[in-house]
Order: structure tokens, then C-alpha cells, then sequence
């Protein structure tokens, strides 16, 4: 295991992260305890030190797993968790990115999880309704206080999180340093604005759902995807995805790992500060996800799995990169130009 910095800080975060919302069985498809501890040991003993958790993964039970199995060398793990889903229903103030919300949820992590702070806090979804200005001035109270070290946002649009990290940056509050959304060869419509703009911004990238729900494994071409599975059953898979399953099967093939294994080194080999979040539910699923490391996807390899997921970036994206439009920009001395942003 290689580690990464956190996007623009000092952290220092193992190349792959631990996620856990499988530790808990209280929805119906996670780990048991026994399981989850070994799962969380086989992680670190492989160098991982990166855990991410949530205070609403498995009514909670996730982030009292975490904390006891953390608890032997806390100070040693990056340690994770979110805010902004419901903890009490039918109760306003108990769901959003609002200030009230964001520390009573704190306070609840902080118990659950018996440590006295957190090293990245995690706005877990965007809510429309906060102002931006009481998240980041919140956020900023947590890490003056000291109960959290570094701050992230997941699942937000691309243009409120870069507004965000302007104002912080204009009123000397503490930005997001880590983005984390949905991202895999099955989905790449984070490229069209949140990749780029998490570049720009130097936040590093975690993605979830990085086997599309199991659909990259193979299993569900193979018909072995378990009853109950989480993501949809074959028939109601699309054909496309099948097929793009199928390459990547191919492809593991040609490298000599598994698909799960091709897979994530497509995401590890994308541009930026890419830390997959591996989410297995059982000490053999975690093994083959680390084991991916023990891979290189060819260039040629690389441009076969680009071309079997590739998407329409739409407007304003191929719009403006038409030639085209590139010569009533550039005047014809495009082509002269030697651009080191890009």
C-alpha cells in the first residue's frame, strides 16, 4: 500500500480507503461484527490506514464497529465520518447541512464512535437549503474547536462545491480538501463537471460505487450474483452494461487478475488524486479488491475499457471542442499553443 495526500493538505492517506457501510447486518446485506473485524484487519495489515464511515450507515452500528476496532491505535487511522441524512424521522432539525444539525450529528459520531474528534467530516449529500455560507462557517467552528481536522463534500453539484471553496478562500475559512461521488467504468458522469473541477481545485477524488453495484464483478454475465443482491437482478440490468462487464472481463483476462481487480485499476489510473473506497461484505471480497494493487492496466488496456464506457459530455463540453469553435477562438494558432492547464 502507497499512500496519497488529501488532495490540497498535508494528510496522508493510504491509496485505497475502507468503506464500511457493510458493518452491521440491521439492513439486511451487511457484515457481521466477526466478519467486519476481519475485514477491518485485513485492510490495515495490507498498509491501510484511510476508514470511512457515516453516522447513518446501519442505524449507527457502522461507526460503533469503527470506533472499537480503531480504538487500539486510534492516533494511526484516518478516520471518517458524514453528516446530513435523517437521524430522527418526522424531525426537521434532525436531517440537512444546517448548523444545528451538523454538530448535534457530531456529537452523536463523536460517542459512537469513543473518540474525541474526527480527521475528515464529510457533508454527506447537499440539501438546497442551507445557505453556503453557514456550512462553511460551521464547518470552520468544528476544526477551530478541534473535533475535526479536515472537511469533505459528497454528492453535491460541481459549481456549488467550487462557490464553496471560493468563499472559504476569500473569508480565510477551512476548505473541502476531498470530493467523494459515484464513479466507475459503470458511470462516468462525474466527468463532465466534478472531475475537472476537482483538479482545478486540487481535492481528491474517493469514489463510491466503484464496481457498479457488482454489475463489473462479472457475476451478474456469469449468473452466480447472489440472491438479494444490491444491485439489480440480470433482467433488469441494461444490455450495454453486460456487454461493457463483459470487457472488463476480458480484459482482467488478458492482465491475469480478476474483474473486481481490473476494475479498480482503471479508477486508480485516472487522472487526479483517485483513492477508490472499497465496500466488501466479506473477508474474501475485500482481499481480491486490495489485491488490485498488485496490477498495471497497459495504455492499450486502458483505451479498451475508455472506449467500451465512453459517454456524451454534452453541452457546453463538445460544443467547445469542435474545431470549429476553437478556431473563432484561437484564431487559427490553437494548434501553436502550448497549454500546461490542461
Amino acid at each position: 500500500m502507497r499512500y496519497k495526500l488529501l488532495g490540497r493538505s498535508g494528510l496522508r492517506v493510504s491509496e485505497l480507503a475502507l468503506g464500511t457501510m457493510t458493518f452491521g447486518e440491521e439492513w439486511g446485506w451487511g457484515a457481521s461484527k466477526a466478519e467486519s473485524k476481519k475485514i477491518f484487519d485485513a485492510f490495515a495489515k495490507a498498509g491501510g490506514n484511510f476508514i470511512d464511515t457515516a453516522n447513518r450507515y446501519t442505524e449507527g452500528t457502522s461507526e460503533r464497529y469503527v470506533g472499537e476496532f480503531v480504538a487500539r491505535d486510534r492516533e494511526h487511522f484516518v478516520l471518517a465520518t458524514k453528516f446530513s441524512l435523517w437521524t430522527r424521522r418526522d424531525d426537521p432539525n434532525f436531517c440537512g447541512n444546517h448548523r444545528k444539525n451538523m454538530v448535534q450529528a457530531l456529537e452523536a459520531s463523536l460517542k459512537r464512535l469513543k473518540t474525541e474528534y474526527v480527521d475528515l467530516y464529510w457533508l454527506h449529500a447537499w440539501d438546497f437549503t442551507t445557505p453556503v455560507e453557514e456550512v462553511m462557517r460551521a464547518l470552520d467552528d468544528l476544526v477551530r474547536a478541534g473535533k475535526v481536522l479536515y472537511v469533505g463534500i459528497s454528492d453535491t453539484p460541481a459549481w456549488i462545491v467550487s462557490r464553496a471553496n471560493t468563499l472559504a478562500s476569500l473569508r480565510g475559512w477551512t476548505p473541502f480538501v476531498g470530493l467523494q461521488i459515484r464513479y466507475s467504468l459503470a458511470d462516468r458522469a462525474a466527468e463532465r463537471d466534478l472531475l475537472p473541477m476537482a483538479r482545478a481545485l486540487d481535492l481528491a477524488v474517493t469514489p463510491w460505487g466503484i464496481l457498479g453495484s457488482g454489475v463489473l464483478s462479472g457475476k451478474f454475465n456469469s449468473g452466480k450474483a447472489p440472491k438479494g443482491a444490491r444491485a439489480a437482478q440480470t433482467g433488469q440490468v441494461s444490455p450495454q452494461t453486460l456487454k461493457l462487464a463483459q470487457t472488463v472481463a476480458e480484459v482482467a483476462k488478458e492482465v491475469g487478475c480478476t474483474p473486481s481487480q481490473a476494475a479498480i485499476g482503471w479508477l486508480r489510473q485516472r487522472p487526479g488524486v483517485i483513492i477508490p473506497i472499497l465496500g466488501a461484505r466479506t473477508l474474501a471480497q475485500l482481499k481480491d479488491n486490495v489485491g488490485a494493487l498488485d496490477y498495471v492496466l497497459s495504455p492499450d488496456q486502458m483505451e479498451k475499457l475508455d472506449e467500451a464506457s465512453a459517454i456524451e459530455l454534452g453541452f457546453p463540453h463538445e460544443f467547445l471542442s469542435q474545431e470549429f469553435t476553437r478556431d473563432i477562438l484561437f484564431g487559427g494558432t490553437q494548434s501553436l499553443l502550448d497549454n500546461h492547464h490542461r
